[in-house]
């Protein structure tokens, strides 16, 4: 879900900024810029990397004329291929979400209902073959990332979450390996949580976490944990206020059972009177602690993904906007963050839409690899004077 255009009229101008260190010796490189031709446009979603530093990725527009998204890899000396093209009204779907890799290095996604395209499950094999395996019905897409289990069974989230009639609040998920597909909860709306966005994590023992970013004690969202019979067990409700509203992107687990997570809205934070979101730790006896509330200003506001962990327990992720220029307190820039395990921020690159040539608005999360480089995509902005004036994207990496 893209929250660009709504937070660009929502959120107002906030007096003076909040000091955030910076590491100055961060070096922010743009590895591919989209042009939006039969390249793609619009990376809202991330980028995955397989054991030989590719990294792969997807679009969600063009301006090529029927063309509605694209699969793509960036190599690790930076050449660029668009693997798989999606086209308006075709049965593979259209504008497809976030990738997810299994141990072979097959990937998987999902496709928006877009036109006369369906939502559809897809399948990109090593071997260059595109395919799809499920067909959703009409307003029954999944939405957010797949997980993907040792067997190949996949579980993710969807649903029709504008109503709660009928099945209207949301679902989880499984696809077998055959094609089966099987409904393992429905979301009954209220206090139970509607609207699941973000994608899910699995334990050893086959539970499923995840977020709804509605409903809920206080009606803003709420942390689940679903067992392998498909009960739904509340471990949170947030409260807008000063713990978060909305959680929209993918939580993370850590080895003692702890959940991590970002909510879009609530927290302590005021953007001129709107909340800027907050980056949370829920422990197993569900206690959440913020472990910050952004401030709209230099440390940044709205994260929409969710956040990464390292090996010394430090977390990683984006914002949609703030960062350090004035006019980023109300438009969208973005900021690429650190927060260590006290919960400090440390600002890793700040986007600047006036300065559009290294890309911003940053919609997906970011991923590590072994070195401590980070990648990720930012959703407008590049050196393509092009996709409407506001540039078409990019895909970065942060050297430490």
């Amino acid at each position: 879900m893209s929250f660009t255009k709504f937070i660009q009229f929502a959120l107002l101008l906030l007096a003076g900024l909040t000091a955030v260190p910076s590491v100055w010796a961060q070096t922010y490189t743009v590895l591919y810029t989209f042009e939006g031709g039969t390249d793609g446009a619009y990376p809202f979603a991330g980028v995955v990397r397989d054991s030989a530093g590719n990294l792969y990725g997807t679009t969600i527009g063009a301006n090529v004329g029927g063309l509605e998204g694209s699969v793509f890899k960036v190599a690790p000396g930076g050449g660029f291929t668009v693997l798989h093209s999606f086209r308006y009204g075709g049965a593979g779907g259209a504008r497809p979400g976030p990738l997810v890799q299994d141990s072979a290095g097959n990937l998987y996604g999902t496709t928006a209902g877009w036109g006369t395209s369906p939502p559809t499950i897809f399948k990109f094999s090593t071997t260059g073959r595109f395919r799809v395996l499920h067909t959703f019905t009409t307003g029954s897409g999944a939405g957010g990332t797949l997980t993907v289990d040792s067997a190949g069974n996949l579980y993710g989230a969807g649903g029709d979450n504008s109503a709660c009639g009928g099945h209207g609040c949301g679902l989880i998920f499984k696809l077998d390996p055959t094609g089966n597909l099987t409904v393992l909860h429905y979301f009954p709306g209220g206090k139970r949580g509607t609207g699941p966005n973000g994608g899910l994590i699995r334990d050893a023992a086959g539970n499923l976490y995840g977020t709804t970013a509605f409903g809920g004690l206080y009606h803003h969202g709420i942390v689940f944990k679903l067992d392998p019979a498909g009960n739904e067990t509340v471990l949170y409700s947030f409260k807008a206020e000063p713990d978060g509203s909305q959680p929209n992107g993918d939580l993370i687990r850590d080895g003692a059972g702890n959940l991590y997570g970002t909510t879009v809205w609530g927290g302590q934070g005021r953007c001129q009177g709107i909340s800027c979101g907050v980056v949370f730790k829920l422990d197993p006896n569900g206690n959440e602690t913020v472990l910050h509330s952004f401030t709209g200003g230099a440390d940044g506001g709205n994260p929409v993904a969710g956040v990464v962990m390292d090996s010394a327990g430090n977390l990683y992720g984006t914002t949609l906007v703030g960062g350090g220029p004035p006019s980023c307190l109300y438009d969208t820039c973005g900021v690429v963050f650190k927060l260590d395990p006290s919960g400090t921020e440390t600002v890793l690159h700040t986007f600047d839409y006036q300065n559009p040539t290294p890309g911003f608005a940053p919609e997906a999360g970011v991923i590590l690899d072994s070195a401590g480089n980070i990648y990720g995509t930012a959703s407008l902005g590049g050196d393509y004077p092009d996709c409407q004036t506001g540039g078409c994207g990019v895909v970065f990496k942060i050297t430490p």
